[in-house]
């Protein structure tokens, strides 16, 4: 009887490679690292090619170091960034490197859909606003841009649809990260016609979409050889890595929030209506739960923001780390910790690519306000925290005004920072949990799936076997009501930066 449960979680920096028992039990992992390439102030792509290879070295490490047999694994499935463009021929080779989520380059192409369709219709229809963050309007810029990579072009593939491609020769996607591309219908669950119309692309360019949990396929022969595990492995369809995460951290049910505080960000919620916000700040997607949609509002750089800092302002915690073999993170967590609420009147606006929830401006940039000859590093390293913690505040904020949120379960790198959970729950102003998993969570929601694919669980609800809460932030009534004065001036510190930042986009420096 196979032991395991496999699944491979596609981020932005790596993949992460997990084995899971049918128990619960995390047996082993694995991460595989790819770069990233940033240009042209907004542009963001990753090779495919390091994705599949990143796969299978990640496969074999988790085999031998776990010490599990090909025949133990009941199945494979995967969870992958969202919003993709990856053009794939017919034969699923990558025709140029894959648009990622945050590649913001597609402005003119948002600016030619919303010349033929209103916005709010556009809304009502697939769940999201039109905007250079989808696969649909970065597939309009490659037929605009690169017209020989589109003539070439059989299907565009989010990331997990590549792999599941070269793991079982079928190309498919989910209805998760079918509704991340700005073409998917969530009213009738299938591909908008209308709306790839006006976008004046071809409707043969989307793949198949079906179930997070329905069975893809399985490993082929080529996939077996390079990635050592055994051909007939059933393969799941999986799901995107926002929704996966909603299974992970538990949030397969109405009367849950909770925010993954990775290289991105977002809050998400689980329900059985859209939440329609009138501004159309917010998002709606299909989850990885049928019958369930999983709405919610996501910043672009937040964990990435973390790493900018500490690359940029944090040498002296980079040097102690290494030579007292620590981690720079915590360095600067106790140096942030020696920092009252509010950063001695310093404001960061956490914009270092463009943001999407709740301004979705692609043109927003990132800026330090309130800086005097007094101000010292450490000031500017928590307000960095707190910018990127007020923002998701206006996030959350908004689906307060629909459904009640008394509490949220905060997952991914960033919450292993005691002290950024404290700051995001007086910010919040109600408790944050953090779970015994933290950053295995996409991954974990992935496994499940992949069990209820291949008959090993009989439903969602088995992922209480997997968490718990670990630790609870309750937040600071003094704090808190701090927060709640700052709110408002960090909102008008960004709408005074608008003006400035449009400029400095035209100029393009």
């Amino acid at each position: 009887m196979a032991e395991f449960l496999l699944a491979h979680d596609l981020g932005t920096s790596g993949n992460k490679a997990t084995l899971y028992t049918p128990a619960g039990e995390l047996a082993a992992s694995v991460t595989c690292a790819y770069e990233t390439r940033y240009s042209n102030g907004n542009w963001a792509e990753q090779n495919p090619l390091d994705w599949w290879r990143a796969v299978c070295l990640s496969t074999r490490q988790l085999l031998e170091r776990s010490g599990a047999h090909p025949a133990d694994i009941a199945v494979v499935a995967l969870s992958g960034q969202m919003m993709g463009c990856t053009p794939v021929d017919s034969e699923g080779n990558a025709l140029r490197p894959s648009m990622l989520y945050c590649d913001q380059r597609a402005t003119a192409q948002a600016a030619q859909l919303l010349s033929r369709i209103d916005q709010k219709h556009f809304y009502r229809i697939v769940g999201h606003r039109v905007s250079a963050s989808y696969t649909l309007e970065k597939l309009m810029w490659i037929r605009d841009h690169e017209p020989e990579v589109y003539a070439r072009t059989a299907k565009t593939l989010c990331a997990k649809d590549y792999i599941n491609y070269w793991l079982t020769g079928r190309m498919a996607t989910d209805y998760s990260d079918a509704s991340g591309t700005n073409a998917f219908d969530l009213n009738s669950f299938r591909w908008s016609e209308e709306i790839i119309e006006i976008a004046e692309v071809e409707r043969a360019l989307f793949p198949e979409a079906m179930e997070s949990s329905a069975l893809l396929g399985a490993i082929d022969a080529r996939a077996a050889r390079e990635t050592g595990l055994l051909e007939g492995t059933p393969v799941a369809v999986g799901g995107g890595d926002g929704s996966c995460a909603g299974v992970g951290v538990g949030c397969i049910r109405p009367g849950m929030a909770y925010n993954c505080l990775g290289s991105s960000s977002w809050i998400a919620l689980t329900v059985k209506e859209p939440i329609v916000d009138p501004q159309m700040r917010t998002m709606n997607w299909a989850h990885c739960v049928p019958g369930y949609l999983h709405p919610s509002g996501t910043m672009q750089t937040a964990g990435a923001a973390q790493k900018w800092l500490k690359e940029t302002l944090c040498a002296p915690e980079m040097r102690e780390a290494e030579v007292a073999g620590r981690n720079a993170y915590d360095l600067m967590d106790e140096a942030i910790s020696r920092v009252p609420a509010g950063s001695h009147g310093v404001l960061f606006l956490p914009y270092l690519l463009g943001e999407r929830t709740p301004w979705w401006n692609p043109s927003a940039r990132a800026a330090f306000m309130g800086m005097n000859l007094a101000t010292r590093r450490e000031d500017l390293m928590r307000a960095a925290l707190e910018g990127v913690a007020m923002n998701l505040g206006l996030i959350l904020n908004i689906f307060r005004a629909h459904v009640p949120i008394d509490a949220v379960t905060m997952i991914g790198g960033g919450a292993r920072s005691g002290v950024w959970r404290q700051i995001v729950s007086d910010v919040f102003g109600c408790p944050v949990h953090s779970l015994n998993v933290l950053e295995e969570a996409t991954s974990m929601g992935a496994a499940v799936i992949g069990g209820v694919a291949a008959g090993v669980f009989s439903g969602f609800d088995v992922i209480d076997r997997f968490v718990h809460v670990q630790e609870t932030a309750i937040p600071d009534a003094e704090r808190q009501a701090l927060y709640a004065r700052l709110m408002p001036v960090f909102e008008k510190a960004y709408r005074s930066s608008i003006e400035v930042c449009d400029e400095l986009a035209k100029l393009n420096l």
